[in-house]
Formats: structure tokens, C-alpha cells, sequence
């Protein structure tokens, strides 16, 4: 509870901002990042040519050509050094794009499908490959600017600076080498994985407004006096401009009821909003406002986290793989999270104006639906693996002792379900009661 407090405290002061498409769009693709970092480069390079060509002028200017003779040579070594920087690069290049995929097609396999995201959007690596190509860019660059001719006197331009530039280029491009393999390695490791997907899941309960008695003012709304049907292409809700939605539910005196969860596959045509008190605001209005994607994402999505540790458990549990372990691991952030969401007011999340009304009404994953969701697939993958049954033996006589009476009746669902799965499976006595035995590492 403690770091949920925490989580709590430190993201209360920020509401989360709306899901910007194009942002999204850019975090899930490979190309913006290395081709910015090239377009950089180059205007950089030619900053760096321009000054080189300067120093030359001043020296030349000054008589100084022994020191431009002095640079010409410094110049032929720069050039083999650079020379030899653009291959490595290339070769590194090839390394870093095969260490990717090796990642992402062991997560895809061993975890499941939906962490693949994580390394897609890892930052770490894009930083990675645009450093890597803006370098090897860059070697290509001052290669074609140095001068072949010898004569200090006719000499134009000595790439001093543009040396030196690449030379810090290198040097960046090995240290984000060395992060990159840190974290890919963590990545690969389903332990940071899972810590991931609960610290995700912790911020997005944090960002949620905790109101009190969400489930009664919904209901106070009455019936709806016009409905908002869904317009853009079909796919997974995944975000709703909330302070936009507040305004224009203020401006028009109406309550706007979203409809979908977060999460849910919407079509067009789809009711997505309700309006109570009023007629519907105009659609210009309600533009942007709900935003649509392939695939779920952790914003404003309170049930995707454990989704995802639901689907580790049941990957690691299959006979494929047979991990009861990182089974183990998942249950343990899915107590985790549920023991936060405790004495949390669920169901409905409200958003009010600044007078105080309720202006929008946001249906979100109640207690029931969240703990079936943590534990009723695996439960049911569960039997025949003593370890996980120990576990959440463990985990829901934990919860049980967390949450308030009116919460307790899922959890003792579970539990039921749990011993007689295990009674019909377990034939011999002691076998069932090593199986029924709590334990909160399974089999510590």
C-alpha cells in the first residue's frame, strides 16, 4: 500500500494529458527517430564545414602556413581514423538490429504478444540506432569534404572541427552501445518485464480521479436524452479527451456518460457517449475527442495491465513452455495491484468542472470484473501445477484480510473454485493438501 500512496502522491498533481495520435504514432514506429537524427547531422555538419573553412581563411589570411601544414597532416590521419569509423558503424548497425530482434521474437514467444510494445517503444533503442546511423552519415560527410590537394597555399578546407565531431559521435554512439545491450538485457529478463507492466499499471490508477459514491451519481443521471454515435474508423478505444469532453458538457449544461470502457473495440455507428440534461452538443465540438487506435495502450486503460500479467501467467503455464515460476511472478504484481485497488471507489470514474458539478461520467473496471480478470484464467490453467495453486491460495487470503466485508465475496468465489478444482484433480490426500497449503513463494 505504501507505494501505491507513493505512485499516488507523485502523479496526483498532473492529470494525464490526452493521447495525441501522432504522438503515438511516432513512439510506435522506427523511422522519426533516425531520420531526424540524419536531417540533424547534416545541418550540423554543415555548421561544422563552414567553420572548418573559416579557420582556414583567418590562418591563410594571417601567413600562418605552417600551421596549415600542420593541420594537412593532421588531416590525412583524421582520415583514416574517420575511414574506419564509418565501417564499424555499419557493423555495429547490423549488431544492434539483430540483438532487436532477437528480443522482440523471444518476448513475443516466451511472454506474450502484447509486451512486444515495450520494446518497440523502448526509447533506449531508438536512441540507439539514430545515433549509430547519424554517425555513420556523418563519416560519409567529412570523408567527401576532405581536400586532396597538398599545397598549404591552396588548400580551402581542413576538416579539424568535423573531426572532432565525429570523434564525439563515436564516442556517444559506445555509450549508448553499452545502455542499450544493459537494457535490452533487462528487457529479456520476465521479472523487469512484469515490474514494468505494474509500475505502468500503478501510474495509470494513480492518474484516475478517486471519487466517492461514483456508482450512485451515475445513476442519478436518469435516462439519456440523446445519444453520440461513433464516427471514425473502427478499432480499440483507447483514449477520451477528458478536459475537452468537461468543457463542452459545461458550455451546453448537459452530463456526457461515455459509454465503451477504455479498451473496448468500437465500430461506426457505435453509441460512445450518452448526454443527460440536455440536447447533444454540436459535433464540431465533440471533435478529437475520442481517439482510436489498433491496439490497447496503459493510457486511461485501468484492466490492461493485468491483462497482460494474466496472459504471462497463462503463456508460462502452457505445456509449450511450462514456467510455473514466472507464473508465480505474475500473481505476485497481481496482488499486488489488486491490494492497491482495494478500498478504492471502482465502477465509475467522475469529472467534474470547476464549480464542482459532474460533467462526465467514465465507466471503468469494477472489483469483480479486475479480480476475475487477475485470476480466473489462471486459476483455471492452474491445476496440476502445486506451486501456482499454493500462490494464490496465498494471494486471495491476502486480499481477503485488505479488503472491506462487501468486497470479500469474489475473492471467496475464487477460493472455493480453487479447492474444488484441486480436490477433483489430486486423487491422493497428501497431494491435496500440499496443493491447498498457502504459500506465499509457492513452493518456498
Amino acid at each position: 500500500m505504501s507505494e501505491w500512496m507513493v505512485t499516488q502522491g507523485s502523479t496526483a498533481r498532473r492529470r494525464a494529458r490526452p493521447l495525441s495520435p501522432l504522438r503515438e504514432y511516432l513512439r510506435d514506429t522506427f523511422w522519426f527517430a533516425p531520420m531526424a537524427a540524419m536531417v540533424s547531422v547534416f545541418v550540423v555538419w554543415v555548421g561544422a564545414q563552414a567553420l572548418d573553412t573559416a579557420i582556414v581563411e583567418a590562418l591563410r589570411d594571417e601567413g600562418d602556413y605552417d600551421t596549415l601544414d600542420e593541420l594537412l597532416r593532421f588531416a590525412e590521419d583524421a582520415k583514416a581514423v574517420v575511414s574506419a569509423v564509418g565501417s564499424a558503424m555499419m557493423t555495429f548497425i547490423g549488431v544492434v538490429f539483430s540483438i532487436s530482434l532477437v528480443a522482440v521474437q523471444m518476448a513475443s514467444g516466451q511472454f506474450t504478444p502484447r509486451v512486444v510494445r515495450i520494446f518497440v517503444r523502448s526509447r533506449i533503442t531508438k536512441a540507439t540506432f539514430a545515433v549509430f546511423l547519424a554517425t555513420f552519415v556523418l563519416t560519409l560527410l567529412v570523408l567527401a569534404s576532405f581536400d586532396s590537394v597538398d599545397d598549404p597555399r591552396a588548400v580551402t578546407t581542413v576538416p579539424l572541427v568535423q573531426s572532432a565531431l565525429t570523434l564525439c559521435m563515436v564516442a556517444l554512439s559506445l555509450l549508448l552501445f553499452v545502455l542499450y545491450v544493459n537494457t535490452t538485457l533487462r528487457l529479456m529478463r520476465i521479472s523487469h518485464v512484469i515490474a514494468r507492466i505494474a509500475t505502468e499499471s500503478f501510474r495509470v490508477a494513480a492518474s484516475m480521479p478517486v471519487s466517492t459514491g461514483g456508482q450512485d451519481d451515475a445513476a442519478r443521471l436518469g435516462s439519456a436524452t440523446a445519444w453520440v454515435p461513433h464516427e471514425g474508423r473502427a478499432g480499440v478505444l483507447r483514449d477520451v479527451h477528458i478536459a475537452r469532453l468537461v468543457r463542452v458538457a459545461r458550455r451546453h449544461g448537459v452530463v456526457l456518460r461515455l459509454i465503451p470502457r477504455i479498451g473496448d473495440f468500437v465500430v461506426p455507428g457505435m453509441p460512445v457517449l450518452a448526454v443527460h440534461g440536455g440536447p447533444v452538443p454540436p459535433r464540431r465540438a465533440l471533435r478529437y475527442a475520442v481517439s482510436v487506435g489498433v491496439e490497447r495502450t496503459y493510457h486511461q486503460d485501468l484492466g490492461f495491465g493485468l491483462r497482460q500479467l494474466s496472459d504471462i501467467a497463462l503463456r508460462a503455464l502452457s505445456s509449450a513452455i511450462n514456467d510455473p515460476t514466472t507464473a508465480v511472478q505474475a500473481l505476485d504484481r497481481v496482488v499486488q495491484f489488486l491490494a492497491a485497488l482495494s478500498r478504492r471507489p471502482l465502477d465509475a470514474a467522475l469529472h467534474r468542472d470547476r464549480g464542482g458539478a459532474v460533467r462526465l461520467v467514465q465507466p471503468v473496471p469494477g472489483w469483480t470484473e479486475l479480480v476475475d480478470l487477475g485470476f480466473t484464467e489462471v486459476r483455471m490453467c492452474a491445476i496440476g501445477s502445486p506451486q501456482v495453486c499454493r500462490r494464490m491460495l496465498a494471494g486471495l487470503d491476502d486480499l481477503l484480510l485488505l479488503v472491506p466485508p462487501e468486497r470479500r465475496q469474489p475473492l471467496l468465489r475464487h477460493r472455493e473454485l480453487l479447492r474444488q478444482a484441486v480436490d477433483r484433480s489430486e486423487p491422493a490426500p497428501a497431494d491435496r493438501a500440499f496443493a491447498l497449503h498457502p504459500d506465499r513463494q509457492g513452493i518456498g
